[in-house]
């Protein structure tokens, strides 16, 4: 559970309706996670415009788009979400490839072993809160910064 007591979301995206039905099965387990799955990217694309995501999850290989555009326009929606590619392992060397492209969190072979799968949800949940948390402390300095220097530039004009 989170500080503000929600459990934490991750979504799936993968055209094949078993993988995620499996996948949901298996992080729903423990009731730990709020999961949402999707067999049509553009879906979970509107999904993302209007929740918050802690992890994101997508199969590189779909017929409407694929895993690393999706992520990629996931990427621009909510930087902060960590993003994870299933690939087979025929495509891990594309994968590897776009790393620095979407900037994934990390990406794992299809089939995935339900132990890894765990721990890297579990990672990127921690790291996408680390990079909120950072964000609304950079935001609270820059308006602290602004605010003291609307000060200084008054006082500054009052002694001029």
């Amino acid at each position: 559970m989170s500080e503000n007591g929600k459990r934490p979301t991750v979504v799936v995206v993968d055209d094949e309706s078993t993988v995620v039905a499996s996948l949901k099965a298996f992080l729903e387990l423990d009731a730990e996670f709020e999961v949402h799955t999707f067999t049509d990217p553009a879906e979970s694309e509107t999904f993302f415009q209007s929740h918050q995501v802690d992890v994101a999850i997508s199969d590189y290989r779909m017929p409407q788009m694929n895993g690393l555009e999706l992520l990629k326009r996931l990427k621009e929606i909510q930087p902060e979400c960590s993003r994870v590619l299933l690939t087979s392992r025929a495509d891990a060397d594309s994968a590897i490839d776009a790393i620095n492209q979407v900037s994934l969190f990390q990406y794992l072979d299809k089939p995935w072993d339900n132990e890894q799968l765990l721990l890297v949800v579990r990672s990127g949940i921690e790291r996408s809160r680390l990079l909120r948390d950072l964000s609304e402390k950079v935001h609270e300095l820059d308006s602290v910064h602004s605010t003291l220097k609307n000060v200084h530039r008054r006082l500054i004009d009052a002694f001029l």
